[in-house]
């Protein structure tokens, strides 16, 4: 007799490797992309395309219709192996140390978001276009139905549908489209656009002007940047890095820094094993990059797309907000950092944690740098407060002098207090300036930055005060010392009760009236 019993795998396995398999719907862009690319790579091996540029990634989104459609023009499927390669699940032939997709899950993603999800494909030299077109509203009715115990094959023979039809021998593509899409995000262009602007293997805009230096650190290294050309609804997306720097709203924001140069920086083991790259903007780091910022935060990226969101390695930070003072990405080499099945990280392996620990010393010295530039900036700052003040005081002065005595006690002890601050900070800045030649370039640069174009001497901006004090009452001369006086008073209730502005205007007629 044999005690033996037969495995059995339950549809349930279909809902946790398809439908629920990620929390943000966009995802799903992410896996159909990153399945072109890697047919693209083959394609342009195969000599099918002459380089990746000849590549394309087509992306339709037509919200009225609910309809969603990814497709490629690479090497396609050969009519043969369609049903091997689209109907099983978690059985893929790609090779994890090199393709951007392996593990044969993601391309089922879609099903969760819409009621069909059809593939489309034909391979050059054949006469034939193969669909196979999977039921996702019955797949979803029959997982939810608790009364049935069907097994995953059963239950994937019967939501899916093969046909064939004509098509020239000499067409070649892959199109993935999914109908009746019930989800809202996925049909909302620019949103879609904007994701994609980070996650996807794009190029760098035009005009980010650092894009020669990065690819540049790539080929030292004997890598190169996987760049693909992706549109939706016909416009091609690049990546959202800028030179500039936002506050604000979408439809009113002012422009507060620049990056002006870009830092790169290799990851190596102690066996001098590459294990990553990367690089980030500097900028004089005046705060944390505002949300406007689409390309904010050091991302995290294999084969050029990026793992899991922006804050992907926020952990590995001193503190949680040092990713979001940097426009930057970090670039997994080795074949042992191989992201999970969600892609929002790595497997867990020894080379993960070497790779944490040396990205962790990278980022002390990134957390290191804005607290410089901070320093520095406050420093300046310091003495930047003084030359107002002595502009302040001697505007003052020229214009017709003090109010009373109260109002010149006062500006002289804000230019007294401004002036002795700003020795301070002129003795700090000298330090800083001293220090950061034993320093990496980037707090040179930085700092010059900084002070550039601006004073960092007290002697460069003090006034000297004057040895005889002068009043605003002084160039009344029609009146008597004792009216001067009164004037003088009441000028100081006139200070003390009305805002400057108009205490300034009041004080100045009534000048007028007196002169």
């Amino acid at each position: 007799m044999d005690n033996q019993t037969k495995t059995k795998i339950g549809k349930d396995v279909i809902e946790s490797l398809t439908l629920g398999m990620y929390e943000d719907s966009r995802f799903i862009y992410r896996e159909y992309i990153q399945n072109s690319a890697d047919q693209i790579d083959l394609a342009v091996e195969q000599g099918l395309l002459g380089e990746l540029s000849d590549g394309r990634i087509e992306i339709e989104i037509k919200p009225s219709e609910s309809y969603i459609s990814i497709t490629d023009n690479a090497t396609g499927i050969e009519s043969s192996q369609v049903q091997a390669i689209l109907k099983n699940i978690a059985k893929s032939t790609k090779d994890r140390s090199k393709n951007k997709g392996f593990r044969g899950i993601g391309r089922l993603g879609g099903a969760a978001y819409c009621n069909k999800l059809i593939f489309e494909t034909s391979f050059k030299g054949e006469p034939v276009k193969s669909y196979l077109i999977w039921d996702a509203q019955k797949l979803k009715a029959i997982i939810n139905n608790r009364a049935t115990k069907e097994d995953a094959v059963a239950v994937i023979e019967e939501v899916t549908e093969f046909v064939q039809e004509k098509e020239k021998e000499d067409v070649h593509y892959f199109k993935v489209s999914l109908e009746g899409v019930n989800n809202e995000a996925l049909l909302e262009k620019e949103s879609i656009i904007e994701y994609l602007s980070m996650v996807a293997p794009v190029p760098f805009g035009k005009g980010f002007i650092y894009k020669g230096k990065i690819h540049q650190k790539a080929k030292e290294l004997g890598l190169s940047l996987d760049e693909y050309s992706i549109y939706v609804n016909r416009d091609q997306i690049f990546k959202a890095y800028t030179t500039s720097i936002y506050e604000g709203e979408k439809n009113n924001k002012k422009k507060i820094d620049d990056v002006f140069d870009v830092e790169t920086f290799v990851l190596l083991d102690k066996n001098e094993k590459l294990l990553g790259w990367g690089w980030c903007g500097l900028s004089t780091f005046k705060k944390v990059l505002p949300k406007i910022n689409t390309a904010g935060g050091i991302r995290l990226r294999k084969g050029n797309i990026q793992i899991g969101l922006e804050a992907a390695m926020k952990k590995l930070f001193k503190e949680n907000r040092g990713s979001r003072y940097y426009f930057g990405e970090v670039h997994a080499v080795s074949p042992q950092l191989i992201p999970n099945s969600r892609r929002d990280y790595f497997s867990e392996n020894e080379t993960c944690t070497k790779f944490e620990h040396l990205l962790r010393i990278k980022f002390e010295d990134l957390h290191k740098l804005y607290y410089f530039a901070s320093k520095t900036r406050n420093e300046q700052k310091k003495i930047d407060d003084l030359k107002i003040a002595s502009k302040k005081l001697k505007e003052k002065v020229n214009k017709g002098g003090f109010t009373d005595d109260k109002e010149r006690k006062i500006y002289q002890e804000e230019y007294e207090q401004k002036k002795e601050k700003a020795a301070l900070a002129e003795k700090e800045l000298a330090k800083a300036r001293d220090k950061i030649a034993t320093q990496p370039i980037a707090y040179s640069k930085i700092f010059a930055k900084i002070t550039e174009n601006k004073p960092s001497k007290v002697e460069e901006v003090a006034v000297a005060l004057p040895k005889k004090t002068t009043y605003i009452t002084d160039s009344m001369s029609t009146l008597n010392r004792k009216d001067r006086k009164l004037v003088s008073r009441i000028f100081g209730v006139i200070d003390n009760v009305l805002p400057k502005d108009l205490s300034n205007i009041l004080k100045e007629k009534i000048k007028e009236e007196l002169q």
